[in-house]
């Protein structure tokens, strides 16, 4: 009876990885069509995603730097005031929480020459630093 489960609990991790793979291996996809009669041009792109890791984040600039394996060159994507970032539970968190060499996952188009990112999805939840400070006081009486 264990057996049985354990082959079920592998056979959906496989299934998953797969699903995992041909996700990461998508392209981004330009449709251009024109009209024969009245020769109107249309297109059309789609979102496609990356996962890798952010190599450099400047909050002053409108791009970052993003690398999809260790020996790949980081390429910028560009992100507007409508990107959102969110953690691995799907919470939106505020763009301080990234940090260079964190790895995510970015849904993007490509617009222009530009590619504009329209998400980023941290893989590791966003560092909370809590400090606490103790102050001793000592009086001593006459």
């Amino acid at each position: 009876m264990k057996q049985t489960g354990l082959k079920k609990i592998l056979a959906a991790v496989a299934i998953y990885s797969a699903a995992i793979g041909l996700a990461i291996a998508q392209q981004t996809t330009t449709t251009t069509t024109t009209d024969p009669v009245t020769g109107t041009t249309t297109t059309q792109q789609t979102t496609t995603s990356s996962v890798g890791n952010i190599v450099t984040y400047t909050p002053d600039s409108d791009y970052f730097t993003f690398r999809t394996a260790a020996n790949a060159a980081p390429v910028r994507y560009y992100y507007t005031k409508d990107t959102t970032v969110v953690d691995p539970g799907g919470r939106i968190v505020n763009w301080s929480a990234i940090r260079p060499d964190l790895p995510a996952t970015i849904y993007y188009s490509t617009v222009g020459d530009r590619v504009v990112v329209r998400k980023v999805v941290l893989t590791q939840p966003a560092t909370i630093i809590k400090r606490e400070e103790t102050t001793t006081t000592t009086t001593t009486r006459p």
